[in-house]
């Protein structure tokens, strides 16, 4: 213990030494405060006509590192005039505090809007015309980026009940309550047009753990996108629907005008901002933006800080803070970037001395320059622009529009990658060298001085990682003794866990075979037909076969592998107490490319709705708590064939299937009172034969068992993406996964007299789904289905047209096409069928008027469930719903059921906003 304080001490008193014994850089450094004497944290400095750049810490401390000569230095921040002072810098670091003077707004008359309108609309629709047009300004770039990010938890819910995880969690990453986790990196980021962003990380450093490299993905919050964050900007073609503009006055610096923006979403709460944007008079850029935005009960602070790089205003000093708390659990955070751009290539077709004309406030100066549709659809931009300087905000847009489709095509000509979607590709490739960095090589880069905590959190974590060493050599010693052998040796056993969970086996270091062995426990289930049932168990062999990539040729040329080929063989088992019989299946599969058959036979049990609509744990619950059994089985004897053929993403899918099984029913075990746990004096368990309204003889009396036969089926089934997003890269096209309209065809035969089979039927069914924005995170997603049987001169109830219906409390399935009161049975049909769901989310309805839910991202739900066959009577759902799970995609509604347009029940309903697939048999 001694040795470990002795060694502590030793650190800190070498680590005061070293800082003293650095030999000071040239340069400028200081405090930039108020009048009041306030700090001004996160100020942004630049050296005018170079690309050095620096932002000052929380405490207002900043420091520019220059080599000997005379700068002009620019001081901004957000609210405050601009400052700018000449330095003459000698080989020594000089002092420089700076005062800043809050900014004065003039309200000049020029400003009176016409029609009462505030000024500030025409500003913004100025702007907004021209946001894309900003943002394809800069064909390519590199900057040097720093970023630091801290954060620091604040309160920690019944932290009594784990006072030794926390003591254990201090000792091993440097993590406590109140102290800032830092982290810095220093990078260079190479941005290309339209969404590519590669980071080399040079530094990267952490409080919590020095083997940690985190380096901070390069964050750009471009306002001149229409959604940042997850939030509508203020730039935004939809901007007037979601905020209201005020205009709080202009300032001249440096031969510039600015405009400062009040912005006002109409409803607070998540997915818009407020604050101010400040906005360049003329050119309709941005000056600087202080925003505001929630997002599940933690508030986002945006600011952004703009300087001209050749003609064109960037973004040099980005500040992000985030606060607040989720189950108790409360913090706080930091995050910033100063950039230095280098490299810069502007797009010669988008000149900065275009005009915008506000086609509403100047009515008659913007029809003399408007375009018709046809020229902006036949011209070249960039021929235009040349001739053409002023233009109508309507007209700019168009054509900007326009100018990126031609963009697409000509790119797909040329060959080159194309993303539809224009999602960001961001690559970061870590330094050798980035998290073994000295001192003196981060006090060299680093453009940002630290803090007093923060240079605490690091000293601190430094003392840790000595003690640790000093303990973890000992801990190491005694492993090699004893520990290490211990391990090796359990490490090959197959324990009692192995034997009921299953476990895998590599069949050699290198070799591409396995063999997995599936334990009976995770099937456990207990229905009334079979009683408790061990279903699963079994074993199989797999060979995995060489993946898809891509390898170096020669002369430098990337060279395509082909897909290697995957197959795997093996047996299960299904054991049932109740009736004392052992079930076994086999199958098989073989992948190759894009395709993969597969191979089952045996003897089995299924669910007369082959999409298993209730899973058997589900059914376990509420066979033994409940006195409910919902599902409905019988035995085959069977061997299947099923083939699938996909692209990526589902944009085109094809099925076929085959099958020919000996069907027998299954009645309900002779005593099921022993998986009664509750009895329920107004409940007792169903037969296992289903109810149907087309099979019923009559009121009173249900239908008799299915009849033993024999079954040859077939069918083929399509799907397909018109529409679907894509991104073409190296010549390969993948699709997105989306929610564009999805079309799908399907068609069923049984064949009778072939091996026997008892079946002859003819069914085919078309559908469609599709989901689209209806607002700020609101949604609206539908399906419609529709489909009839040709032929039904022979056909049996596991046949019929069965639909998603349910029974028990917690919605489980599509969220969309999942009835939540139908039964599973009942209205299933060999005749024809038409079914609609209609799924809403909406972020501002009725509940949600109240901000405090917008806050928390609590969204309200209409659904609509339809369903029409002959005998149905036009059953229907109509239900309400809260998206209540913070962080977790829980649902709470309230459906009622009608039939015959009339009132039936009400039911509430727990479920999730994802779709859970249980799977065929």
């Amino acid at each position: 213990m001694l040795k470990q304080y002795l060694l502590t001490f030793c650190l800190v008193i070498a680590t005061s030494f070293t800082a003293l014994a650095q030999a000071p850089a040239s340069g400028v450094r200081g405090i930039i405060k108020t009048k009041k004497g306030e700090p001004l944290p996160f100020a942004a400095i630049i050296v005018k006509g170079t690309s050095v750049s620096t932002i000052s810490n929380e405490e207002g401390r900043y420091q520019l590192d220059l080599k000997p000569g005379y700068y002009e230095v620019i001081f901004q921040y957000l609210g405050y005039k601009t400052g700018q002072k000449g330095f003459t810098v000698e080989d020594k670091m000089q002092t420089f505090d700076l005062t800043m003077e809050e900014q004065a707004l003039n309200l000049g008359e020029v400003r009176i809007g016409a029609r009462n309108e505030d000024p500030a609309y025409t500003i913004m629709r100025s702007a907004i015309a021209k946001s894309r047009y900003h943002f394809l300004q800069v064909d390519s770039y590199t900057a040097k980026v720093y970023s630091k990010s801290s954060f620091v938890i604040t309160d920690l819910p019944l932290e009594f009940l784990y006072k030794k995880e926390m003591k254990e969690m201090e000792k091993e990453t440097n993590f406590k309550k109140g102290v800032p986790m830092l982290n810095e990196t220093v990078s260079e980021v190479t941005f290309r047009q339209p969404s590519v962003y590669k980071q080399r990380v040079i530094a990267t450093r952490s409080s919590m753990d020095k083997n940690i490299a985190d380096p901070n993905m390069y964050l750009l919050a471009s306002f001149y996108q229409p959604e940042v964050v997850k939030a509508v900007s203020p730039l935004s073609p939809r901007a007037f629907a979601y905020y209201k503009f005020e205009y709080l006055g202009a300032f001249r610096e440096n031969g510039i005008e600015v405009n400062k923006i009040k912005v006002t979403p109409r409803n607070w709460g998540e997915g818009v901002y407020r604050g101010t944007i400040q906005i360049i008079e003329g050119e309709w850029s941005i000056y600087s933006l202080d925003l505001q935005t929630v997002n599940t009960g933690f508030r986002l602070d945006i600011k952004q800080v703009y300087s001209p790089v050749q003609g064109v205003w960037m973004p040099v000093n980005q500040q992000f803070h985030v606060e607040g708390g989720i189950y108790g659990l409360k913090g706080k955070g930091d995050f910033v970037i100063s950039q230095s751009f280098t490299n810069v290539k502007i797009n010669p077709t988008f000149k900065p001395d275009i005009v915008v004309i506000d086609d509403k406030k100047y009515a008659d100066e913007a029809k003399k320059v408007r375009l018709t549709g046809r020229e902006i659809k036949t011209q070249n931009m960039e021929q235009v622009v040349s001739k053409q300087k002023e233009f109508s905000a309507t007209n700019l847009r168009k054509m900007m529009k326009e100018y990126e489709k031609q963009e697409l095509k000509e790119k797909e000509k040329r060959g080159e990658d194309v993303d539809l979607k224009l999602s960001r590709e961001d690559s970061t490739q870590v330094d050798s060298m980035a998290t073994k960095r000295t001192m003196a090589f981060w006090d060299s880069l680093r453009t940002v001085p630290l803090t007093v905590a923060e240079v605490k959190s690091y000293t601190r974590l430094d003392s840790l990682v000595i003690v640790n060493e000093g303990s973890e050599k000992q801990r190491d010693s005694l492993k090699a003794s004893k520990g290490d052998t211990l391990k090796t040796k359990k490490a090959g056993k197959f324990g009692l866990g192995d034997l009921l969970t299953g476990r895998n086996f590599r069949l050699g270091k290198e070799s591409p075979y396995r063999l997995d062995y599936i334990g009976p426990l995770p099937g456990v289930q207990v229905n009334t037909v079979e009683g408790l049932v061990l279903n699963g168990a079994g074993l199989r062999l797999r060979h995995s076969g060489a993946r898809t990539g891509v390898t170096a040729g020669a002369g430098g040329k990337s060279e395509a592998v082909r897909a290697g080929q995957e197959w795997s063989l093996g047996g299960l088992t299904r054991y049932s107490l109740g009736r004392n019989k052992l079930l076994v299946t086999g199958v098989g599969d073989y992948s190759w490319a894009r395709n993969t058959i597969s191979v089952s036979g045996g003897r089995g049990v299924a669910q007369f709705n082959g999409e298993n609509p209730m899973h058997p744990l589900l059914n376990t619950f509420t066979t033994l708590f409940l006195e409910q059994n919902f599902i409905k089985e019988y035995q085959k004897d069977f061997l299947r064939i099923d083939f699938k053929n996909s692209r990526e993403n589902e944009h085109f899918e094809i099925k076929a299937s085959a099958e020919y099984a000996d069907r027998q029913a299954l009645p309900n075990l002779e005593r099921t009172s022993p998986y009664r746990w509750i009895d329920w004096k107004r409940r007792e368990y169903t037969s296992n034969v289903p109810y149907n309204v087309e099979t019923e003889t009559n009121a009173k009396t249900l239908p008799p068992p299915m009849e033993s036969h024999q079954a040859l089926t077939v069918g083929v089934a399509a799907s397909y993406k018109p529409w679907q997003k894509y991104r073409i890269r190296g010549g390969k096209t993948s699709y997105y996964d989306d929610d564009s309209p999805k079309l799908s065809v399907g068609y069923r035969k049984g064949i009778r007299k072939v091996l026997g089979s008892d079946v002859d039927f003819d069914f085919v069914q078309i559908g469609i789904q599709h989901g689209f924005d209806i607002g700020i995170r609101s949604r609206l997603r539908y399906k419609l289905a529709a489909g009839s049987f040709l032929n039904a001169d022979s056909l049996q109830f596991p046949d019929y047209q069965h639909f998603a219906g349910n029974r028990f409390f917690f919605q489980f399935g599509d969220p969309v096409g999942t009835f939540r009161m139908l039964d599973y049975y009942k209205y299933s049909t060999s005749k024809g069928f038409f079914e609609a769901h209609v799924l809403t989310e909406l972020r501002q309805f009725l509940l949600t008027q109240i901000p405090w839910f917008r806050i928390m991202g609590v969204k309200e739900n209409f659904l609509l469930h339809y369903l029409a066959t002959p005998d149905s009577n036009n059953y229907a759902e109509l239900g309400y719903g809260l998206d209540i799970g913070i962080r977790f995609p829980l649902r709470v509604e309230v459906v009622n059921s009608f039939e015959g347009f009339k009132y039936k029940s009400t039911a509430f309903r727990i479920g999730t906003t994802m779709n859970v697939n249980w799977g065929k048999n």
